[in-house]
């Protein structure tokens, strides 16, 4: 009988440990002691355990000053922890839940940071064999954002980081529509490559990449037969990239009157 109740006690406190072990550390703790805590996880770089606290923050005091605040940590957070979907979910929930808030142009940028970021999976290998199949939709978004920020909070202090970044995105984008469409080009599909060429000096004009966008108008314009609009293609690129390197493929022959796009071989 004794055995029996000593077997008993053990198996009631083995449970009571089992139930203290699953115990949730942070019952009674307040908005403040919550942020804070998870504020010392951002400070040593522990972005599941931040957003483990801010998460509960938010569950606990939804209309407390720290509510809001902690929605944006969480999406910081995340961005952090390399989880991007996770962060453009907590960042759009955000700006459509407080579009005029004070923190409303950190916002914004914050979404152009993670998919800034997320570019450079799209951009790091032009030279692949295929570009048709590759879209930059995450740096075309990160450049919407960066422009929110610029047009709507000009003075925000990331303002002049957004313009920066805009100008970079604007010149990847535009290389990879020239990429795309030399890869049209390889492969005979000119209508195709023609029609990347225009969207990127129709949409990235100011681009370095534009000369090279002119110039594929110009052969593709060539190949397909429609001399008109090669011929005026060839008067853009002549008028805006008069030292252009590819109104020079060879002065000997040009002197013969030979078209320069002709001189290009057809794989370039």
């Amino acid at each position: 009988m004794f055995r029996i109740a000593v077997y008993f006690l053990v198996a009631v406190l083995c449970l009571a440990g089992c139930a203290g072990s699953g115990e949730d550390e942070t019952i009674g703790w307040s908005a403040q002691r919550l942020y804070g805590e998870a504020k010392d996880a951002m400070a040593s770089k522990d972005w599941p355990k931040a957003v483990k606290y801010l998460e509960k923050l938010e569950a606990r005091y939804p209309y407390g000053r720290f509510a809001q605040q902690a929605q944006l940590e969480i999406a910081y957070c995340h961005y952090k922890d390399g989880e991007r979907g996770s962060a453009i979910a907590a960042i759009d929930r955000f700006i459509k839940m407080y579009p005029n808030h004070a923190s409303a142009d950190y916002a914004w940028y914050l979404k152009g940071l993670i998919n800034f970021n997320d570019q450079y999976g799209v951009f790091a290998n032009l030279t692949t064999p295929d570009m048709s199949d590759r879209d930059p939709k995450s740096s075309r978004e990160s450049f919407n954002a960066f422009k929110e920020v610029v047009t709507r909070f000009p003075e925000s202090r990331y303002a002049p980081d957004a313009m920066l970044r805009m100008r970079y995105l604007v010149n990847a984008l535009a290389s990879h529509e020239v990429h795309v469409a030399r890869y049209y080009m390889k492969r005979g599909a000119y209508l195709a490559a023609a029609n990347r060429a225009q969207y990127a000096i129709r949409n990235y004009a100011q681009a370095p990449a534009t000369e090279q966008a002119v110039f594929v108008l110009v052969l593709a314009y060539d190949r397909l037969g429609m001399n008109d609009l090669r011929d005026a293609a060839d008067r853009v690129m002549r008028t805006n990239f008069p030292d252009s390197l590819y109104l020079k493929p060879g002065g000997e022959r040009l002197a013969k009157d030979v078209p320069w796009w002709r001189l290009w071989d057809p794989d370039w």
